[in-house]
């Protein structure tokens, strides 16, 4: 399995042709929608098992990912068009043109149910996926080919970004930074306060 832990790593993904460039979308929604403690620590933030923000039970019966041991679960989390009472947010589900990706990329986490002692459940593992393409005539499974573990490591230089409407596209970004000077070489001033900028410009089943 490719593993993903950095922007350096992330960078190197070919999306667009083979990658749905909506998957920097909602990589980027979900590092921002869980808790991440000292610890290095992935918690949960809403509940799977309702459907929130598209997500179900993932049952790996492809063998995708690795058998799960006792107390784990999988989840898969993104379908745009499942009814779901928590929706994901606008830049998300309503993307621009360039970053719609058809509905195809997921994320799956491995969660471990059993009682924590922290009141949530905490992820132990992160991918990115997605459905083939239609034009592939696999059906509905994951390609394995396109799928990647993301480090707790990743998806903290994804949170340090933000959304801004009306600039570059995330997309000249992911191209420019790399591991080393994403910090530095992103940085701005707003409102008294230095933070990196994420820009999801107007560029660009289950």
């Amino acid at each position: 399995m490719k593993m993903l832990k950095s922007i350096s790593d992330l960078k190197k993904i070919n999306f667009g042709p083979s990658v749905p460039k909506h998957s920097l979308i909602l990589l980027h929604w979900f590092a921002n929608t869980v808790n991440m403690d000292n610890n290095n620590f992935i918690w949960l933030t809403f509940d799977p098992n309702s459907g929130d923000y598209g997500s179900h039970h993932y049952g790996n019966y492809e063998g995708l990912l690795e058998p799960l041991p006792w107390g784990y679960r999988y989840y898969t989390i993104g379908n745009l068009y499942q009814e779901t009472s928590v929706e994901l947010p606008p830049y998300v589900a309503n993307p621009s043109l360039e970053y719609s990706g058809e509905n195809r990329d997921r994320i799956i986490i491995r969660v471990q149910e059993q009682n924590t002692g922290r009141g949530g459940l905490q992820i132990d593992q992160v991918y990115i996926t997605q459905h083939y393409d239609t034009s592939e005539h696999q059906g509905t499974p994951y390609d394995p080919e396109q799928t990647y573990q993301i480090t707790t490591n990743l998806l903290r230089q994804i949170r340090a970004f933000s959304v801004r409407e009306n600039q570059r596209p995330l997309l000249t970004l992911r191209n420019r930074f790399g591991s080393s000077d994403y910090e530095t070489s992103t940085t701005r001033k707003s409102t008294g306060n230095t933070e990196a900028t994420l820009d999801f410009g107007t560029e660009n089943k289950n």
